[in-house]
């Protein structure tokens, strides 16, 4: 045996290879320097981040050798070559902590992070970022993939290995090298930020770092020596170890799975088995390279969730419109056929409560459409805390004694001035008021609170509203909670887990929809058993401002009662033109106009239309759909009759409340939303100046 060829000498060698391959293997660069600013131990991602030729680095290397390299070659931009190396020299002696991004001139991002070391010297970590800066600006809040790829020994390695046999005396200096280089690699491994660790053929950890521990919840001696079935819990163990088997064959695989942390979360992972193989080519073990993407997957979900829900609304809205079409139809011939028989007795009992259904299905279709947020609001400054005080005085009422009303007052002075409809608002905390107090079958604490947040970045991008400041209004119950399942559907409209005939499953859904028409969002928190809490966030807001009025306050609910009996004539009324594509419908509001006092025409579209107009000079209104087939709707329509009769006045009608948005202040159209009686087209029409 040759004289450097001890034991020891060979183990302390051997643990060095195994601490320089898998400092190799990360994607980072690393270099340590000691207090003499001499280099102590590097890795090729360094080499090949800064491009660094292989003959610069060596252990003993000084620190400025470095910098005048890329001082040479402007990496630091123009200027006196010594006198930019002296600044950075005198910067690293000063053995301080630094974090600072760096743009090469090739346009290559690097993150450079430098920690002191015990007795002097410091550890700088170099991360390329270039391609993470780019996915920022195209991905909300996605964490960029953290990629290893394993390199081969260096040959500088290859040289430090041969030396190592070179003499007995040389051997005990390098074995003391190395065990001070063990223990630095030691430290670097366990400040990386990532999931770094060794099993054998048995599936024995050898080697882990305190990320890897901390991971599973453990130290790092409790998982030293033991098997990695003892350590992970079955169901990781299940998912993991077909790959484990794949990996101790010889092949290099990467995999995700999740786990559930100590507070009950789920956390996912990619992680990369790496084989180390023999010289004769026998799998010795595996190198286990892991990165935390919980946050990426929690994007993830949260994009999927907004794309399923924006679905959603857009066929809900849809339908409304079409539904608002019917029920005009129906409610405009039921009102004319009581109209016309006043004295018969089956009126009252036939007609009128199927005008009622009709109604109330009119009233359905407004719920839908605050779902959708395409129902007009009209927002104004809210004092959320004195609405809630006032919404509780109501709730009392309607809850049973075993359901205890808590309400919890702001910090004095806290804002809770939110931009919103109080009317609206003060629905949605009744909705969730109810849906706490059926979750409470047996009584429980019903708590109430308003506060307000400030979101940040992350935070507002979690529930896709813009950072700023908000007042959150949580409703908490002790019920029965909800599952994975029901929470991925509460907001669907129509979606209820009670039973048939207890609940229309609009409760939820409109809340939803008025809290993203605010501006505002909803966080939902449940698990069975434990209860529930729904947290409304609305835009908080200072003094009224006249720029933020959104829309006129949407009519009331039809009433029955409200429909006008028989029409008298008038006179002067103006000529007509009545544009509806929907024939029935558009006999209907004919009808509604004649027994007005009203001569009218009709055209079925647009340019029917603007023939009428241009071959009628008596046309003194026009009462046109906003919605229509063609290359013009009611709106280009009524720019093109006010082109060719300025003194024209224009009534426009639509069932799809998105419409009804426009403004009516100057020379914008009027508007009525269908469904409509006879009486409240009448108050519409009086409502316009005489031409």
């Amino acid at each position: 045996m040759h004289p450097a060829d001890t034991p020891d000498s060979l183990r302390e060698q051997q643990r060095h290879e195994l601490l320089q391959a898998g400092l190799d293997l990360l994607d980072q660069g690393i270099t340590v320097f000691d207090a003499d600013l001499r280099l102590v131990a590097w890795n090729q991602a360094l080499l090949r981040l800064l491009e660094f030729p292989e003959n610069l680095t060596y252990v003993g290397a000084p620190f400025d050798s470095f910098m005048r390299y890329n001082a040479e070659r402007g990496e630091y931009g123009p200027g006196d070559v010594e006198a930019l190396v002296a600044e950075r020299v005198g910067m690293a002696r000063t053995f301080q902590p630094h974090r600072t991004e760096r743009e090469r001139p090739n346009g290559q991002i690097l993150s450079v992070r430098g920690e002191p070391l015990p007795h002097h010297g410091f550890i700088t970590l170099y991360t390329d970022i270039t391609a993470q800066r780019r996915y920022e600006r195209m991905i909300r809040e996605q964490n960029a993939e953290l990629e290893r790829r394993v390199a081969q020994r260096t040959a500088e390695q290859q040289t430090s290995n041969r030396q190592l046999r070179s003499a007995h005396e040389a051997n005990q200096q390098i074995t003391a090298a190395l065990r001070r280089s063990e223990e630095r690699l030691r430290l670097i491994t366990d400040t990386v930020p990532a999931m770094i660790g060794y099993f054998d053929r048995d599936e024995v950890y050898r080697y882990v770092n305190k990320g890897y521990a901390d991971w599973f919840g453990h130290s790092k001696s409790r998982v030293l020596g033991r098997t990695i079935a003892e350590v992970v819990s079955p169901e990781v163990y299940a998912a993991v170890s077909p790959h484990v088997a794949l990996a101790l064959q010889g092949q290099r695989v990467t995999y995700e799975y999740a786990t559930t942390g100590a507070t009950g979360r789920s956390m996912h992972a990619r992680s990369e088995l790496v084989p180390e193989v023999g010289p004769d080519g026998e799998v010795l073990g595996c190198f286990v390279l892991s990165v935390d993407i919980t946050q990426l997957r929690d994007a993830q979900a949260a994009v999927v969730q907004a794309q399923k829900m924006e679905a959603v609304v857009q066929l809900t809205g849809g339908l409304a419109h079409d539904f608002n079409n019917m029920l005009a139809v129906m409610i405009g011939n039921l009102a004319a056929l009581r109209d016309r028989h006043p004295d018969d007795p089956d009126t009252a009992e036939f007609l009128m409560p199927a005008l009622k259904a009709a109604h109330s299905g009119a009233e359905l279709i407004r719920r839908l459409l605050t779902f959708a947020r395409k129902q007009p609001l009209a927002p104004q400054p809210v004092d959320v805390a004195e609405l809630i005080d006032d919404a509780v005085h109501l709730l009392r009422r309607s809850l049973p004694d075993a359901v205890q009303v808590v309400v919890v007052p702001p910090e004095s002075g806290a804002p809770t001035l939110a931009l919103t409809d109080a009317h609206q608002l003060e629905s949605a905390l009744v909705n969730l008021a109810i849906n706490a107090r059926d979750a409470m079958p047996e009584g429980g604490e019903l708590r109430i609170e308003a506060r307000p947040v400030h979101l940040g970045r992350l935070a507002a991008a979690a529930i896709d509203v813009s950072p700023g400041d908000y007042v959150r209004i949580t409703v908490t119950d002790t019920g029965i909670g909800m599952d994975a399942a029901t929470q991925a559907r509460v907001f669907e409209p129509f979606f209820t887990t009670k039973r048939f005939g207890s609940g229309s499953g609009l409760g939820l859904s409109m809340v939803y929809g008025f809290a993203k028409q605010s501006g505002g969002g909803v966080i939902l928190h449940s698990r069975l058993g434990e209860g529930t809490q729904v947290s409304l966030l609305l835009p908080q807001t200072g003094q009224p401002s006249h720029d933020t009025e959104l829309s006129d306050e949407p009519s009331a609910p039809l009433n029955p009662a409200s429909l006008p009996g028989p029409a008298t004539a008038l006179t002067d009324r103006p000529l007509v033109l009545l544009v509806e594509d929907n024939d029935e419908l558009r006999r209907v509001i004919r009808r509604q106009l004649v027994g007005l006092g009203y001569p009218v025409i009709e055209a079925a579209h647009a340019e029917e239309a603007l023939d009428l107009l241009q071959n009628v000079p008596d046309i003194g209104l026009l009462i046109s759909d906003i919605v229509m087939p063609g290359r013009l709707d009611g709106r280009a329509l009524s720019r093109q009759a006010r082109l060719s009769h300025p003194d024209m006045h224009i009534l426009l009608i639509s069932g799809y409340a998105d419409e009804m948005n426009l403004s009516t202040h100057g020379d914008a159209p009027h508007l009525l939303r269908k469904p409509f009686s006879s009486s409240e087209l009448g108050d519409a029409l009086d409502q316009l100046d005489t031409p």
